[in-house]
């Protein structure tokens, strides 16, 4: 059974709640996505235009993953422009909190992914949780 938009605000706000309870330090972006820093990476953060490579597994508030660039790479990494296309808003988003070699927790409203259609494998009003490995950022020429 698909979440109703009330179900997942009740969800995310159980998860952040736990989150919270075992000491994490929850930060929000200016959009509405949450975040956790499991590492500090070095350099400047990440901005439009530029290259990235990440490593990432993405998975549901229940734990269940629905995708990996370590099952769907050779090196298992995911190479794009930040922002060319969008991909989508809370993913992008994201990444501008990240340096090199940093290692964030983004848990991203579905408001600011795949919404009320949801998208492929994604259902409608899924908050997506991506743990993320910044492992390179080539500035925009």
């Amino acid at each position: 059974k698909q979440p109703t938009a009330a179900e997942e605000q009740a969800n995310l706000k159980e998860y952040l709640s736990n989150l919270a309870g075992k000491g994490n330090d929850i930060d929000t972006t200016a959009s509405g996505v949450y975040y956790i820093t499991m590492q500090e990476g070095t350099g400047e953060y990440a901005k439009t235009g530029d290259t990235l490579s990440v490593g990432y597994a993405g998975y549901y508030i229940n734990g269940q993953i629905f995708g990996s660039s370590f099952n769907s790479s050779e090196d298992s990494t995911y190479t794009f422009i930040l922002e060319n296309p969008v991909l989508f808003k809370g993913w992008d988003d994201g990444m501008k909190v990240m340096k090199k070699n940093a290692k964030t927790q983004l848990i991203i409203p579905s408001a600011l992914a795949y919404g009320s259609t949801g998208a492929g494998t994604i259902p409608p009003y899924q908050t997506l949780i991506f743990v993320v490995i910044m492992k390179d950022i080539k500035p925009r020429l």
